[in-house]
């Protein structure tokens, strides 16, 4: 492909480039020798489902795989067990072997919803640092120093609060550089919060000789929210397996606000036909889009029906889960924590004031209310629970 479209698909949706001259560069040499470059993006299998977050960096290696390129999947079983720090206030909890292989596994069924898994090229970084003897780490501490780390923000600020830092922590960007000497990475991509990590694998190629890879960042992806970057922890995400009735209902919580991040990030589409949409059909666009990427056209459009079934039309989903009341009294947020329709009770009791919460069309406003009678219980927009005696 002509060299300006290749960047052109590349630039959408990315922070930042370092830097575009060279990557021009490397895109004409590679066309000039007819060699795929070597692309490589780092996962620490610290989670086993994947979810639209992780899908950003996901579809970016996949239109690098369209354009012929060589994606490396580099699953980062060795490092996570260290416990990456990046963007946090503490160390992340170290895995045990045996918990880092459990979470693996469930990635290649998994990517392969976005990648050709068939022309990937998946390594675990354990294959070159299970080898490595002490000697071999302490010489990787030589190109490295310590006022380099204190540079990077997050150690920055936990500096400043006094908080602990092990030296063990420090060992985290160099091990993830050393990773794109061993693959002799041409280009790494990663989250705007991996930018020191990235930067270090570029000083470290050089001092190995190697042609520094050039870096890629994408956005992290606010979640349902529109505030947090998308994450389980947070209690925001949205999985690629969860079942498309709930993906689709959750794509169109998100905020107009949000919307054009999602298409971008999330999408092939043209971005100026979008913005001509009105807003509540280009929602619909998106959802069935995204859910049509990983459960297929028919349950995209069967999922946009229901939604639209329960929602435009103001009729009930079919599936309604069942809940039997207690003997003893229950109070509404008893009934909605119980079931599982919040996942905290401060978000319960922040839909029960918002009124967000009714009994067969009925308000429910008042939290300890006791609830003793059957009817369709409504929480937020868009979950239901049938309740029986």
């Amino acid at each position: 492909m002509d060299i300006n479209k290749q960047l052109e698909i590349i630039r959408r949706g990315a922070v930042e480039i370092i830097s575009e001259t060279e990557l021009k560069a490397k895109l004409e040499e590679s066309v000039k020798h007819k060699r795929p470059l070597r692309i490589k993006a780092g996962f620490d299998p610290t989670a086993p489902d994947i979810h639209l977050g992780h899908t950003v960096l996901l579809r970016k290696l996949r239109q690098f795989q369209d354009l012929g390129h060589q994606v490396i999947f580099l699953i980062g079983d060795f490092t996570a067990r260290i416990g990456d720090p990046t963007g946090r206030q503490e160390a992340r909890k170290q895995l045990t072997k045996e918990e880092v292989l459990v979470n693996a596994a469930t990635y290649k069924s998994q990517v392969s919803k976005i990648l050709d898994v068939d022309k990937i090229q998946i390594t675990f970084n354990s294959e070159w640092f299970d080898r490595m003897t002490v000697l071999d780490m302490l010489k990787l501490t030589t190109h490295a120093t310590v006022s380099q780390m204190l540079a990077r923000a997050d150690f920055k600020k936990r500096m400043s609060k006094s908080e602990d830092i092990s030296l063990l922590e420090f060992m985290y960007p160099l091990l993830q550089g050393y990773d794109s000497v061993k693959l002799e990475a041409d280009i790494e991509l990663g989250g705007t919060d991996q930018i020191f990590n990235l930067l270090v694998g570029r000083d470290i190629q050089k001092d190995f000789g190697q042609a520094q890879q050039v870096v890629i960042t994408m956005p992290l992806l606010e979640g349902t929210d529109g505030v947090q970057k998308m994450s389980k922890s947070y209690k925001n995400y949205i999985g690629i397996s969860e079942k498309p009735e709930e993906m689709f209902g959750k794509i169109m919580s998100v905020s107009d606000e949000m919307m054009l991040k999602y298409y971008t990030l999330l999408t092939d589409e043209d971005l100026g036909v979008v913005k001509k949409m009105h807003p509540k059909e280009a929602k619909l666009n998106l959802a069935e889009n995204i859910t049509r990427q990983y459960h297929g056209k028919d349950a995209a459009e069967k999922a946009r029906q229901a939604f639209e079934q329960v929602f435009s039309k103001g009729e009930l989903p079919e599936d309604i889960p069942v809940y039997k009341l207690k003997k003893h009294n229950s109070t509404i947020i008893d009934i909605i924590l119980d079931s599982g329709l919040t996942a905290s009770k401060n978000e319960a009791r922040r839909l029960i004031q918002q009124g967000g919460v009714s009994l067969d069309a009925e308000r429910l406003d008042k939290e300890d209310m006791v609830i003793d009678r059957e009817g369709i219980l409504k929480v937020g927009k868009r979950r239901f629970l049938k309740l029986v005696k």
